[in-house]
């Protein structure tokens, strides 16, 4: 692996970490701005489906921020990322995500277990999120096929 392909990879690591951040923190306009014009979404029909397009993608982030309550009120931590280069702009890339509500009065803090499948679009020098879909683990179990690493 070359140094700028290194340098790629963290590039991409560091757009799923703000996607978190952002989300938690209700900065819906900042994650939108994370995702290509034509992204889709897909998050399962607990979580209506594929939402297709970046205002989609806003509107719907953003009626999850008004239901989730204060910023920070739930964390989405993402770990274990694997990122591969597909050429020069699209990526792959996995990751395991611990969903969980951080306010008091909740008698389990853990919501949700699963993993991003995500594809990566390289736009006008930018790495964006193209597709992004959750395996769910647990406590539901709604797995999708996953899209292949090349190695």
């Amino acid at each position: 692996m070359t140094l700028e392909e290194m340098l790629e990879i963290e590039t991409i690591k560091q757009l799923r970490i703000k996607y978190s951040h952002y989300f938690d923190g209700k900065r819906i306009d900042e994650l939108a701005d994370l995702f290509t014009e034509d992204a889709v979404c897909e998050f399962g029909p607990d979580y209506g489906g594929d939402w297709q397009g970046k205002d989609t993608i806003r509107k719907n982030f953003a009626g999850y921020a008004i239901e989730e309550g204060v910023p920070f009120g739930v964390l989405h931590a993402v770990t274990n990322p694997l990122i591969e280069l597909m050429d020069k702009t699209t990526a792959h890339g996995r990751w395991y995500l611990h969903d969980l509500r951080t306010t008091e009065g909740a008698d389990n803090p853990l919501i949700l277990y699963g993993i991003y499948d995500d594809i990566y679009k390289k736009v006008f020098g930018k790495w964006l999120i193209y597709r992004t879909r959750i395996d769910f683990l647990w406590p539901k179990r709604h797995v999708g096929e996953p899209r292949a690493f090349s190695s």
